[in-house]
């Protein structure tokens, strides 16, 4: 099975982990006035989001939050622009992606 218990953590608990940690640094980089590249972000938090679903391979809803939330909640107190919000929408298409992914591997998976 893939990523049975990495470190003793169980997957169930290291994808929030993970896409915390995605979410924050994301969100960090792109609240910095020099950063101005906003496909780079889109796609970082699209593919952050992916990674931490495929390793929970449960409650998508929960990974794209804690991916996607941590960006306007820096931005938006900053620029005032609510269009960081759009953020939670590709981190809900990453997530999805990724659940998806782990369902047809769990599926493929040999049993042991």
């Amino acid at each position: 099975m893939l990523f049975r218990r990495p470190l003793g953590i169980g997957r169930e608990l290291l994808g929030p982990i993970l896409a915390l940690g995605f979410g924050l640094t994301i969100g960090f980089i792109d609240s910095r006035p020099e950063w101005d590249d906003t496909g780079v972000t889109a796609g970082l938090l699209v593919a952050a989001a992916a990674v931490a679903a495929l390793v929970a391979g449960r409650r998508p809803w929960l990974i794209a939050l804690l991916v996607g939330l941590p960006t306007p909640l820096l931005e938006v107190p900053q620029t005032g622009q609510p269009a960081a919000f759009l953020a939670l929408v590709a981190a809900a298409l990453g997530a999805f992606c990724g659940f998806v992914a782990a369902r047809s591997l769990r599926r493929t998976a040999p049993a042991e």
